[in-house]
């Protein structure tokens, strides 16, 4: 299957679930969880970025993700699995 296929490109978001899962959540994920990584992110920029992960944690199971890839960071598994 390829993106389009599943979201395509005149389409922001859809229902999984019962949860809208927008386009960009896997990325933005990515983002956040190297931006809590980084040895020189500040602690505001750290605490942003764990609120905006954390919001993003129910569509990304609504979807699957975590079924097939598991978080190789304990900290953040740890994070991932409570939030």
């Amino acid at each position: 299957m390829k993106a389009e296929e599943l979201l395509p490109d005149a389409v922001n978001a859809m229902q999984f679930g019962g949860v809208t899962v927008r386009k960009g959540s896997v990325g933005a994920f990515i983002a956040n969880a190297r931006l809590l990584a980084a040895s020189d992110a500040t602690a505001e920029a750290r605490a942003l970025a764990q609120s905006d992960l954390l919001a993003l944690v129910p569509a990304l199971r609504a979807i699957g993700l975590f079924e097939v890839l598991e978080v190789r960071d304990p900290w953040l598994r740890e994070l991932v699995e409570a939030g």
